[in-house]
């Protein structure tokens, strides 16, 4: 057993947290994750309307009794969804936690409260942790600028944010952004983090619901297989590689709108990719962290794994050296 602070606080037996993912955070992928010791984060967006999430919900919970919870990500948008209503589905579930992310999570904080949901809260920067840990947060999970996703403007990689962070976060923190492996949960505690939370890695699991062909591309590429999208629009996105972000990047840099681009990044050509396997479909997002990733286990397997190897590298290697 390697107890931290977020293991107790949010009550798992491992350090290791699967975050929300796109069309990939559903029932399968958390349940299994759960089973394993770990925390899962079912993905509320995925679910088309709130009343979805609730039986999605559902049928995790029928899949394991262990703690998961949901992730709600507020992001800017044309049409924005109800996210006070998948708020409170979540409340009224009694979802143990709940991983928020993108904007500032201060009016949803009462809600969550109240019906004793822990928050984990992720962030890019420090001054964002710092001030998530002033609203009230139960959590923080740091996410570095290899990650997959939103890293934020400031371009910062886990190495420097972490233990930057770590001198400033009282509570319990998470680190995110490039973690894969044991190597990977052993810096992250001895940089300050708690725990890691890792999303590519969970793709290439047998339990992920995408097709194997995303999976084996996963294990294919390296790292320097991702591309920047919407740099110039400064809401910067890391995702794999291929026709169309290459696609994306050149329109934007030869001085594109939004608007030129809009057609490439929908969401719905991304979900295709999973489903169909056709990997120049859509956008679909993978982080530097695809370089480690050398097989497509169970989920189970790939929990107990990082946990037994993370130990030995303690014990061997850093347990070795001179006082």
């Amino acid at each position: 057993m390697l107890r931290t602070r977020f293991t107790e606080t949010f009550g798992v037996q491992h350090p290791i947290v699967q975050g929300g993912m796109q069309w990939v955070g559903r029932a399968e992928l958390v349940s299994a994750v759960a089973n394993a010791g770990a925390l899962g984060f079912l993905t509320a967006l995925t679910q088309p309307t709130p009343e979805h999430l609730a039986k999605e919900i559902a049928r995790c919970r029928e899949m394991t009794d262990k703690p998961f919870g949901v992730n709600l990500t507020i992001l800017p948008s044309i049409n924005p969804p109800p996210y006070a209503e998948y708020r409170d589905v979540i409340a009224e579930s009694h979802v143990p936690v709940v991983e928020t992310a993108g904007f500032n999570p201060a009016e949803h904080l009462p809600a969550f409260r109240a019906a004793g949901v822990k928050v984990l809260h992720k962030c890019t920067s420090v001054r964002h942790a710092v001030k998530a840990q002033e609203l009230g947060v139960d959590g923080i999970s740091i996410d570095g600028f290899e990650c997959a996703g939103h890293p934020g403007e400031d371009d910062i990689p886990g190495l420097i944010l972490i233990p930057a962070a770590a001198e400033k976060i009282t509570i319990p923190m998470v680190a995110s952004g490039g973690f894969a492996d044991a190597r990977g949960l052993v810096a992250a505690l001895v940089l300050g983090a708690d725990g890691i939370n890792m999303g590519t890695r969970f793709v290439a699991t047998a339990e992920a619901p995408v097709h194997s062909r995303v999976k084996e591309r996963l294990v294919a590429a390296s790292e320097l297989d991702t591309e920047l999208i919407f740099r110039p629009l400064r809401n910067t996105g890391r995702v794999a590689r291929n026709a169309v972000s290459t696609e994306v990047v050149s329109i934007l840099d030869q001085g594109g709108a939004f608007d030129d681009v809009r057609e490439l990044v929908a969401g719905a050509r991304g979900r295709k990719v999973f489903e169909t396997g056709d990997l120049d479909l859509g956008i679909w997002y993978a982080g530097m962290a695809q370089g480690l990733i050398r097989d497509i286990p169970a989920v189970a397997v790939l929990i107990e794994r990082i946990m037994t190897e993370a130990k030995s590298l303690i014990h061997n290697r850093l347990g070795s050296l001179p006082a």
